[in-house]
């Protein structure tokens, strides 16, 4: 299947191609560049982080010890995991 690059890099994915792995606008795609200059594109899951500065991880941390209040699980998951990105 031939596919052209356009002025700003991008390309489109045929419809068939589109259909046949169910992939719908908002979808992200990984790219590799195989061995030999081959490309591949494989869907990927991504799930959007809060990014607190360490002010707010302080704030996080006092509100973790004080033991006030029963979170959701799924939150008391984030809050357990939360750290500062040294990016």
């Amino acid at each position: 299947m031939l596919v052209t690059i356009d002025k700003r890099g991008s390309i489109n994915l045929p419809t068939a191609v589109r259909k046949a792995l169910n992939l719908q606008p908002g979808v992200c795609l990984d790219l590799s560049i195989l061995d030999g200059g081959g490309l591949a594109l494989s869907p990927v899951a991504v799930y959007p982080t809060v990014r607190l500065a360490d002010e707010g991880l302080a704030k996080l941390r006092q509100a973790r010890e004080s033991g006030t209040t029963a979170l959701p699980a799924w939150l008391r998951k984030e809050v357990d995991n939360a750290a500062t990105d040294p990016d």
